[in-house]
């Protein structure tokens, strides 16, 4: 093998995990687990294998529809304004403005990472029911269009608040239950508001470049000051819902752990709210915003397990 050869596929390989902003994954496994943890505790049963298809589905479908955006910010020239919010977290990945990866193969890879979802959606619903392919049309629909008509009418926060939320819960659930159930949607909750949180926070640098190119998301019809409010009301929400449901009884008492993660919480606030205005010092809130998610989504999944764990050893 040419000595070249290595330290070549090295950097095509660090191209596409850059566009496809494979670290975000993150944004797909914790409602898939949750939702898995969920049905576990609700019908004592766990499948491993619905679950990797359930994961490897939801995966293809997050991946497609970050490089079908990231084509779509390309086009519409807001990738190459956009000077004042980029970061390793905002702005895009930048890779086809860079012209590392040709728009068309971007765009062809896009199609073909949406198309193992379509197939592993159907799959699924052979084997548990048309109810997990229903969920799976409204994720391709909802991601191949986010940036081109979502997003520029403002509410594509809402519609991804929704599928990394209450639909990926509601289908890993329904995988391993083949029923819709309320113990799931509760549980999506605050795992929606939380990647509604990263993307909110996302968009505070982009704002400039995306008014400019007329991509009204809510951040820019609101403006920074007021998004970063709304920020801190969305974080607020979801450890409030949370606690709630944890004193009715509708969440395991053991899931109070999360409560673990509000240092997370209190500095993204409190950075936000300092910094909204400085795309660069924005970033600490980013990745605050980002742990939290993370930990929130993984100690509440444990709260499950615990859940789980107590009530079989009775």
């Amino acid at each position: 093998m040419n000595s070249n050869e290595g330290p070549g596929l090295a950097r095509s390989l660090k191209t596409w995990i850059r566009l496809a902003r494979i670290p975000f994954l993150t944004g797909t496994i914790v409602p898939v687990a949750l939702g898995a943890a969920v049905a576990w505790l609700s019908v004592r049963a766990f499948n491993p294998v619905l679950f990797i298809l359930t994961l490897l589905g939801a995966m293809c479908l997050h991946l497609g529809a970050n490089i079908i955006n990231d084509y779509f910010d390309f086009k519409s020239g807001c990738d190459a304004i956009n000077v004042e919010g980029i970061s390793p977290i905002s702005g895009g990945s930048r890779v086809l403005l860079e012209n590392l990866i040709k728009p068309k193969t971007a765009y062809l890879i896009a199609l073909t990472l949406f198309g193992i979802a379509s197939i592993v959606g159907i799959a699924l619903s052979v084997v548990v029911g048309w109810g997990v392919l229903l969920l799976g049309v409204i994720g391709i629909i909802s991601g191949y269009f986010y940036v081109s008509h979502l997003a520029p009418r403002g509410v594509g926060e809402l519609i991804v608040g929704l599928n990394f939320g209450p639909l990926m819960v509601l289908g890993s659930s329904y995988v391993q239950t083949q029923r819709f159930t309320f113990d799931a949607l509760i549980a999506s909750i605050p795992v929606g508001l939380l990647i509604t949180a990263i993307l909110w926070i996302n968009e505070v640098p982009d704002y400039a470049a995306d008014k400019a190119v007329g991509k009204k998301t809510l951040v820019v019809r609101v403006g920074r000051k007021r998004a970063v409010d709304l920020y801190a009301v969305i974080v607020v929400a979801a450890y409030t819902w949370t606690a709630v449901m944890i004193a009715v009884k509708q969440i395991p008492l053991s899931s109070v752990i999360v409560l673990a993660t509000l240092p997370f919480a209190m500095k993204a606030i409190s950075v936000a709210r300092r910094h909204y205005n400085d795309s660069h010092a924005m970033i600490a809130a980013n990745l605050a915003t980002i742990q939290m998610h993370l930990s929130f989504g993984a100690l509440l999944i444990v709260g499950y397990i615990l859940q789980y764990v107590w009530s079989f050893s009775r």
